[in-house]
């Protein structure tokens, strides 16, 4: 059956039934990310009256890449871009402004006040980021104070200042305790920090902007790896963990405020705490044990793990408790040898797969994630046949798939053999190709299973279908389970349990049990 066929199933379906609509939930909707799965291409704040203010929110507009918070009363304009580590800092900077006693618009035109924080990690998230700002400048009212933040500041502030002279003040990545201040001069002005204060301040209170079930919580900034095509660690700068105190309270709150959900984001978790003396993965074991001994259920999610850090001790423990999801984001980039070498990663085609082997043989219905990258500077024919040839004879779940981006500053920005535009397309066609089939087979073991849902929403199409995840479905980078018998839905953002009826594309299809 094709979907316009299925569409009009459930239309009918459903008009036979008359089934009843549920409200809406008045929490905001997921937000999309610019670059949610090419922040992993580099792998990749509270007392609790404070930290968060779910309740204040009243309505979400969603554009792409972007998020604008709605409320009755004015002046602040927020745009947020890029992954969800971004994501975090803008919703501690909208909860610093908001109990400053500022207030929200949706609407640019009619803000005081406009915030941009902005994604500078590939050329495409800097062309977005500039073009926002100069829309920004361009629809804003002409007494209207514009702040630009985020990773682009921090390494293209010259550049914004002279393409951009109406910008009123610049603040580098991550310095989120800075925006009051940004927002508060009285002149234009610039502050380009070493992005630390997030990590240092317990009483720093958060705005959320996702669904009221699912929540990011970020346990680290910085990267010590130096992966040859990556800039991350000029952004970010050098790995600066958070203290273990300072996230369990945190995880406490979103937990007590009915977060089902909690994803742990850094752009390398294994790496956490190794800044504090910690060796191999012990913090973050430590990190993870600590959580789970906290009597209450919920998810854990972990993004993202290297393969020479996915090891026995967590292998382990995420079998141990069905709170950890049995999901793994574990970046490779490449199998080949020789190119892993060249883009000064860690782990060889023998390592990946033997990761992944023991992965599938102590956790056989583990979900593993990666990220790929086709035309690396150099990488040959044969080579590129080689992971071609991988992801057919070690089968993954989900694969984000990007083309070679030759960013200034990376040390495989100055390598030989650059490989020309269509030959990368050409490559990343193929690549594609091949893994939707592989996708389709993957998923289409789930047909008759049932599976534990987080129940969502509305289909964005239709309110004749909700939509909604399971543990192997990671929000806004992986697909969904489309449900079509939800008779039994009494809220969105819980749990519930669903036979899997097919698949469609990236998608389950599904209903309620």
């Amino acid at each position: 059956m094709n979907l316009y066929s299925f569409y009009n199933l459930i239309y009918s379906w459903r008009i036979l039934f008359m089934l009843p609509m549920i409200p809406k939930d008045k929490k905001p909707l997921a937000l999309k990310s610019c670059c949610s799965d090419t922040a992993a291409c580099c792998t990749t704040s509270s007392s609790s009256d404070t930290l968060l203010a779910n309740d204040k929110i009243d309505n979400l507009a969603l554009q792409e890449g972007t998020f604008h918070f709605d409320y009755d009363g004015n002046k602040i304009h927020f745009i947020s871009l890029g992954c969800p580590r971004n994501l975090v800092d803008s919703e501690v900077m909208l909860g610093i402004l908001l109990k400053a006693g500022y207030e929200v618009t949706q609407e640019l035109s009619q803000a005081d006040y406009l915030v941009i924080n902005t994604c500078g990690f590939l050329e495409a998230s800097r062309k977005e980021s500039m073009d926002t700002v100069k829309h920004t400048l361009q629809q804003r009212k002409k007494t209207a104070k514009l702040v630009v933040t985020g990773c682009m500041v921090q390494t293209h502030h010259e550049e914004m200042e002279k393409q951009f002279p109406g910008i009123d003040y610049l603040l580098g990545s991550g310095d989120v305790q800075g925006i009051l201040q940004a927002v508060q001069s009285t002149q234009k002005g610039k502050l380009v920090s070493n992005g630390r204060s997030f990590l240092e301040n317990g009483e720093i209170p958060r705005q959320l902007s996702t669904p009221k079930h699912y929540a990011y919580l970020k346990i680290a900034e910085g990267c010590r790896k130096r992966c040859a095509y990556c800039v991350i660690p000029t952004i970010k700068g050098p790995l600066k963990s958070k203290s273990k105190e300072q996230i369990l309270k945190e995880f406490n709150y979103l937990l007590n405020e009915g977060v089902h959900e909690i994803i742990l984001i850094a752009q390398d978790l294994g790496d956490y705490g190794k800044d504090m003396g910690s060796r191999n993965q012990a913090a973050l074991i430590d990190l993870l044990q600590s959580m789970l001994a906290i009597d209450k259920k919920f998810w854990l999610r972990l993004l993202y793990l290297y393969p020479d850090e996915i090891t026995d001790e967590l292998i382990a423990l995420i079998k141990s408790d069905a709170r950890i999801c049995p999901y793994l984001d574990m970046p490779i980039q490449h199998i080949n040898n020789e190119v892993l070498k060249s883009m000064h990663r860690a782990t060889s085609r023998e390592d990946v797969i033997k990761t992944i082997t023991k992965l599938r043989h102590e956790i056989p219905h583990i979900v593993i994630r990666t990220s790929l990258i086709v035309g690396f500077p150099g990488e040959t024919a044969d080579q590129f046949e080689e992971l071609a040839q991988f992801i057919q004879d070690y089968p993954l779940d989900n694969i984000g798939i990007f083309k070679y981006s030759r960013e200034p500053g990376s040390y495989s920005f100055n390598l030989p053999n650059q490989i020309e535009e269509e030959v990368k397309e050409k490559r990343y066609r193929k690549l594609m190709k091949i893994q939707q089939k592989v996708l389709k087979k993957a998923n289409s073991k789930y047909v008759g299973k049932k599976l534990m849902v987080i129940v969502e929403g509305y289909h964005p199409e239709t309110n004749l279908l909700m939509v909604g995840r399971f543990y192997g479905q990671c929000p806004e980078i992986d697909g969904q389970i489309i449900i079509n018998d939800s008779r039994k839905v009494k809220a969105f953002g819980e749990l519930y349990l669903v036979e899997i009826t097919e698949a469609a594309g990236y998608d389950l299809i599904g209903r309620v049990l």
